[in-house]
């Protein structure tokens, strides 16, 4: 191709720009190290065109670079804060993205993911609509204003302006910033439940919808948000547009939790985020007791949190755990007082181990629940429930995660109700346990013994007993299972009892009947307890 030069530009002015231009498109595309290298070899001149360069790029890099850099480093910057900048940096490369992040309050969630990051979006894709929701129009208003005001500092710095006939603080509207002609990108604000009409977006933030927790207890309120949730936002969005939901949680049947059971739940990126780490799947790879933010709410001012607000309020908001209010057997002390961890857990010699199923009966997984829980106790009669895998799954799946499970836990039985289906829960486990066998799976281990349970007794006759056995703290949790706590908790006599509560209570009963399996190995004749007391 061949360059038509302007008759009044020196040829050598020309060709040492264009020689300059090819050295800041190579620059850009080395890495750190090698920028450093050129940056020291660079003449002083040409030194601080490379300092704007990294300039530029630092503005582009991710919203929380921008932040930094345009702030001149007061705003902060943190690895939680950094994993919501690389979902904007996926959207922003064009992908569509449905991501949920919870995580507590005062750990800058706001301010990233409904003020900087919208702000680096649009200034990467300024043809773009962008909306943001929170529970109140006035919440709302108040980011979009934000963003507005820093298009009027920051504008030139990042290419944005405004359209000079659309900005007000709820909707504006983007211009060129060298005509000043109007573009199709911009912004809209407004409160949950209120209206989003006009143009769709090609991102949704959604930023705390629930105002309090009267707002959270209200199932008027909950239904009312949920059906905004269908009707309005997922109406708004374009065909490949992306949705972000950043929240606390305050209740279990919140947004967040409906969108968690919901039938697209496995098409969310999920970010769950506690204030002090309870997983070993955390998000960040931090060890169990790690505080999110410790530069800033180290485990000391957590803990003062933790007796300021109580339990309850501090597993919802804090730990993103929300738990009902208590029903009338199981009480919240009989589990949280007596919880291990993990590592404690290494200290304890299990006689026996169990892992229990209560099936939900249909062939698929759009059936209730298929309760899975593992349990274990010691020779002196303390009893551990060490996992809940319960979720919902057909027949072709439980089968198979109940002896993968088994396997985890070295149990020596898997207890299955019989009550439906005859002795068909009890094949499907033999026939789960040959396929694993086949794949080498199971690496020669024992098939455990399957146990069939008929539930004869009312479901109150089954979860006393293990109810007092929680109350005279017998029972230990290993970690955190929240699901099944809520369903213990909340169980009244008389309801249904859930499926995760059934499967613990089968695994329970089986290691607390004395007369089910003596803690020595000669209960089997294949010594599958050998080495337990």
């Amino acid at each position: 191709m061949t360059t038509v030069l302007r008759p009044d530009l020196d040829p050598d002015v020309v060709s040492e720009a264009d020689a300059t231009l090819r050295l800041i498109t190579a620059y850009r595309r080395m890495r750190r190290a090698e920028r450093r290298r050129v940056a020291r070899r660079a003449s002083p001149e040409l030194r601080t065109v490379l300092a704007e360069v990294e300039y530029a790029m630092a503005l582009e890099r991710s919203p929380g670079s921008m932040a930094v850099t345009l702030t001149d480093g007061i705003e902060m910057q943190a690895p939680h804060l950094v994993l919501i900048d690389r979902l904007f940096q996926r959207m922003a490369r064009g992908e569509s993205v449905k991501a949920l992040i919870t995580m507590p309050p005062r750990h800058g969630k706001s301010q990233r993911a409904a003020r900087w990051a919208p702000l680096w979006y649009l200034s990467r894709h300024p043809d773009h609509r962008v909306m943001i929701a929170s529970y109140g129009a006035d919440l709302a208003e108040e980011h979009s204003r934000w963003i507005r005001d820093a298009i009027k500092t920051y504008g030139p710095r990042i290419g944005l302006a405004l359209h000079a006939g659309s900005q007000a603080a709820a909707r504006f509207d983007l211009a060129d910033p060298v005509t000043g002609d109007r573009l199709r990108g911009g912004l809209v604000a407004a409160g949950v439940g209120g209206g989003l009409t006009g143009k769709g977006a090609h991102l949704a933030i959604v930023d705390d919808p629930i105002k309090d927790a009267a707002d959270a207890e209200s199932p008027t309120l909950r239904r009312r948000l949920w059906s905004w949730w269908t009707s309005v936002i997922n109406t708004r969005l374009e065909p490949n547009g992306s949705i972000l939901v950043i929240q606390t949680r305050w209740h279990e049947q919140d947004l967040a939790g409906r969108l968690l059971e919901g039938e697209d739940a496995d098409d969310w990126i999920k970010i769950d985020l506690p204030a002090i780490c309870d997983s070993a799947d955390d998000p960040l790879g931090r060890p169990i007791g790690a505080a999110l933010w410790p530069g800033r709410f180290n485990r000391r001012t957590l803990n003062k949190f933790r007796r300021a607000v109580g339990e309850r309020v501090w597993w919802s908001l804090y730990q993103q755990k929300p738990r009902p209010l208590e029903g009338g057997v199981w009480k919240w002390p009989w589990i949280t007082d007596h919880r291990i961890g993990p590592v404690a857990l290494r200290g304890v010699d299990l006689s026996r181990i169990v892992v229990a199923v209560d099936h939900a009966g249909g062939a698929d997984d759009v059936n209730d629940e298929t309760g899975l829980v593992a349990a274990g106790r010691t020779a002196d009669g303390h009893f551990y429930v060490v996992a809940d895998q319960s979720d919902r799954m057909g027949a072709d799946t439980w089968g198979h995660k109940a002896c993968r499970l088994a396997l985890e836990v070295d149990a020596d039985a898997i207890v299955v109700e019989d009550n439906f289906g005859g002795d068909m829960a009890k094949q499907i486990i033999v026939q789960a346990w040959k396929e694993l066998t086949e794949s080498g799976e199971t690496k020669g281990r024992l098939m455990p013994a399957v146990i069939e349970v008929h539930a004869k007794q009312g479901k109150r006759l089954r979860a006393e007993p293990i109810a007092q056995l929680y109350s005279q703290g017998l029972v230990h949790h290993v970690g955190e299972h929240p699901r099944l706590e809520g369903q213990l908790v909340t169980w009244i006599p008389g309801m249904d009892s859930p499926d995760r509560m059934d499967a613990a209570v089968h695994a329970l009963t089986e290691l607390a009947d004395p007369a089910a399996a003596p803690s020595t190995s000669g209960s089997y004749s294949d010594q599958r307890l050998a080495g337990r007391r």
